[in-house]
């Protein structure tokens, strides 16, 4: 099924979107990658939609891939007294601590000691996603006493934030390590780990999945922020995780970071995916606001890789209509001269290797002759990313003997995943890629294609050829002899 858009949608499944009747409804609609929150839903729950995506997978005969975005550490205020919920004045004191009573108007327990390890006076907490605001006058290894700067209802167990300090907490909870190692052992393509701070995070998650599945690095904290480039050479992926970073940051201070990790994505060749609020008033209406259109816009006019419905599609009253709006948008934008022009004003020119050359070269001959597609063998997916990173006119057929390369591919831009046959020879390669090509649309037998591989296969990162096939050439191999 072949999709008239460039830029990926990833669909977030859950009470709303759970049957494989639903998720067949969602990827017909234009979802090419399904998430799993493990922050809700059992193992078994989790178990269930997997085989039901692999159900879809195999009936439609398309790579789909496949995340699951890890919880990440938890931190919450402890319970409160009476009727469990309090109001905070701007300007009165309150206390934070490690005593379990329960909580009233001036103090409740915090049963994270690692915060109050890393506190320091002047820093900010933030209580239910920010609508409650802390400043820290005094601290200790067990307490923190505080003014109220942003006043509101503080109840039982509400999330705490805590923007201005690298806290001393793994991005992996127990929960976390259960979670990963049932969802790699299920057969997941992607792992999105919360909570990144520092690149330290990101190796611990790459050891615990041992090669079964890529790594996406969710940017969520201000610490990420700061470390991006240690995060990003150390991850397959990113996520911008918009809902944390609008809650740590300053509101206006997350588009423009937005714009600058895209941008840092692209030029590293890794998928990067905007997520968090995109269409959010779809949850309840089967039609966005203008304004959240312009934001999925705005991430398609960026080059992003990948955008993603939330709560959208997974608890909504209009999953499909959401996938289909972003479906809807993404063709309509692509379609726009000024998105080109966006496009090919922001590519990399930092350009070091043989393959480099190679797939620039690919995307200089496609977009100045009648070229219909730029074909890559890749076993490892670096191939396909390298030409992804170009942003070519014409669309990227990736062709790949291993079923996992071609489902993790399914997240990268303009990247259309094919599980062919094992080949040994160029001659073969350009064969299936003039077969792929012609069969799914691409190109009509008179006309050409570029081919590009590694030679010798199966050597990751080795791109170094490059070929103007014809697709008649399929004749002339399939009548010579082996």
């Amino acid at each position: 099924m072949r999709r008239h858009r460039k830029i990926k949608i990833v669909a977030t499944l859950g009470p709303a979107s759970s049957t494989k009747e639903m998720i067949r409804i969602l990827h017909e609609a234009g979802a090419d990658v399904f998430r799993l929150n493990m922050s809700h839903g059992s193992h078994d729950d989790v178990a269930a939609r997997h085989r039901a995506i692999r159900e879809v997978e195999a009936e439609m005969g398309q790579p789909i891939a496949i995340l699951a975005d890890l919880q990440g550490p938890k931190l919450r205020v402890g319970v409160f007294g009476g009727e469990g919920a309090f109001d905070l004045e701007v300007g009165q004191p309150f206390r934070l601590d490690l005593n379990d009573a329960p909580g009233d108007a001036t103090r409740v327990q915090l049963p994270h000691k690692e915060i109050f390890d890393a506190l320091e006076p002047g820093a900010s907490l933030l209580v239910n996603d920010g609508k409650i605001r802390l400043l820290v006058n005094d601290c200790g290894r067990d307490f923190a006493n505080c003014t109220v700067t942003v006043g509101g209802t503080i109840s039982n167990r509400k999330g705490v934030n805590v923007p201005d300090v690298v806290l001393p907490l793994a991005a992996l909870s127990d929960k976390d390590r259960r979670d990963l190692e049932f969802v790699c052992e299920l057969g997941v393509d992607w792992l999105a780990l919360s909570f990144v701070q520092r690149v330290a995070d990101v190796e611990e998650a790459r050891s615990l999945a041992k090669g079964r599945a890529a790594i996406l690095s969710k940017i969520e904290k201000p610490a990420a922020v700061k470390d991006f480039d240690g995060i990003l050479a150390a991850s397959d992926g990113i996520m911008v995780a918009r809902g944390d970073l609008g809650v740590e940051l300053p509101v206006q201070n997350v588009p423009p970071i937005q714009k600058r990790l895209v941008r840092k994505c692209r030029a590293a060749a890794k998928p990067v995916i905007v997520a968090t609020q995109m269409l959010e008033s779809m949850i309840e209406s089967p039609v966005p606001t203008r304004a959240e259109v312009s934001d999925v816009a705005t991430a398609i006019y960026e080059g992003a890789d990948a955008i993603m419905l939330s709560a959208e599609s997974a608890a909504g009253q209009f999953p499909r209509e959401a996938v289909a709006t972003m479906d809807a948008v993404a063709q309509e934008v692509e379609s726009d001269p000024t998105y080109t022009q966006i496009i090919e004003s922001s590519r990399s020119a930092h350009r070091t290797t043989v393959a480099d050359g190679i797939v620039s070269a690919a995307r200089e001959i496609a977009e100045t002759t009648d070229v219909k597609a730029i074909a890559c063998f890749s076993e490892s997916g670096t191939t396909a990313l390298l030409v992804a990173r170009e942003r070519p006119r014409v669309p990227i057929i990736a062709l790949t003997s291993l079923e996992g390369t071609a489902r993790r591919l399914s997240l990268t831009w303009g990247v259309d995943c094919v599980v062919s046959e094992p080949v040994d020879r160029f001659k073969h390669a350009v064969l299936a890629a003039i077969h792929a090509a012609v069969d799914q649309g691409y190109a009509q037998p008179t006309e050409r294609i570029v081919v590009t591989a590694g030679v010798p296969f199966n050597t990751p990162g080795s791109t170094n050829i490059l070929r103007v096939a014809p697709c008649q050439e399929r004749l002339i191999y399939e009548g010579e002899p082996e």
